[in-house]
């Protein structure tokens, strides 16, 4: 148990020391880099969503030099094939022997931080090219399967304008996503300190401060840390109370909603919650926790019935109503 403090209380000196270099670049945006930071060391995907230039990539390439992990960008377009991004079997050739045979060329996915940049620009079939990756982290070519090295996180960028050309992530695509985060216009002083420090000379430089090896330490700490009974009956009942099936589902819901939330919700929630308060140096989680990820956990989870889209109803706003009812 002790170590376990002290793995806690060096996460929380660790965030610290990773706001203070993404903050070299990134102007405001606290609450993003929280999020962003929870994901990363509750070991989950993220996808990011806001019009362009809000720094959307800016920030996950200033997270990944502020590790120690391999990072990769993929962009990706409408013509991109899914061995672009898994890799693929080429014909070499021994020049020693001359005996001819097939290698496998590993593809941006083998790295610890994939920057999926404008993930809707490429058809469904590429999409599902991370689908394996994302929930097993292996990779598999042929008839062989490639384990990926830890820690794996996918962290994809859209933007909400420019629908043409775009391809809506289907269901199972978006639900191994943990957090489903939306990025807002800076206040008028940040977009000030932005023009500011971003017209001058060049970007400060940001210095690693975690390796792989403390990154998963981090992680498996976190997922150690002890929760309360009612806690979890909590982060469970809010996403039950989400499917318009159930018979404690609110008369709005059942209105509005066509599916709701799966199992992977109620694990997401209770991880996100565990990862928030060892982030603030505190060992188990709290009902607050689980409500302060679970307009990321299940925004995205939700799918309204055709009576919320005529009247105007968007799932941020089911979400608010499901954590009124659970206060």
């Amino acid at each position: 148990m002790d170590n376990l403090i002290d793995q806690i209380q060096e996460l929380s000196k660790s965030v610290t020391g990773l706001k203070k270099e993404i903050a070299k670049v990134i102007v405001g945006q606290e609450r993003i880099i929280d999020q962003v930071l929870t994901a990363l060391f509750a070991n989950g995907h993220v996808l990011i969503e806001g019009v362009p230039g809000l720094a959307k990539t800016l920030l996950i390439s200033s997270l990944a030099q502020s590790l120690s992990l391999k990072f990769s960008r993929i962009q990706f377009t409408p013509d991109l094939m899914p061995s672009d991004i898994t890799g693929s079997d080429i014909l070499v050739s021994d020049q020693q022997t001359g005996i001819k045979g097939f290698e496998y060329l590993k593809g941006p996915v083998f790295a610890n931080i994939i920057l999926a940049d404008e993930i809707n620009r490429t058809p469904p079939k590429t999409q599902s090219a991370l689908l394996q990756a994302m929930q097993e982290n292996t990779i598999t070519s042929g008839n062989k399967t490639w384990q990926l090295d830890k820690p794996f996180i996918v962290m994809a960028t859209q933007n909400p304008i420019e629908q043409e050309g775009t391809y809506p992530l289907p269901e199972a695509q978006l639900d191994r996503f943990m957090f489903y985060i939306n990025i807002d216009y800076p206040s008028y002083e940040e977009e000030l300190k932005i023009v500011e420090s971003t017209t001058g000379g060049s970007l400060p430089e940001i210095k690693p401060q975690l390796d792989a090896k403390e990154i998963i330490a981090l992680q498996n700490a976190i997922r150690q840390l002890p929760v309360s009974e009612h806690v979890v009956k909590y982060a469970v009942d809010l996403v039950r109370r989400s499917r318009p099936n159930t018979e404690d589902a609110d008369p709005e819901i059942k209105r509005w909603v066509s599916w709701g939330a799966g199992p992977r919700a109620s694990q997401y929630l209770i991880l996100g919650a565990k990862a928030v308060a060892a982030m603030q140096g505190r060992l188990t989680p709290s009902e607050e926790d689980v409500r302060t990820v679970a307009p990321i956990v299940l925004k995205h989870r939700i799918l309204l019935s055709f009576a919320a889209e005529a009247e105007g109803i968007s799932s941020a706003e089911i979400v608010a109503l499901l954590l009124k009812g659970k206060s």
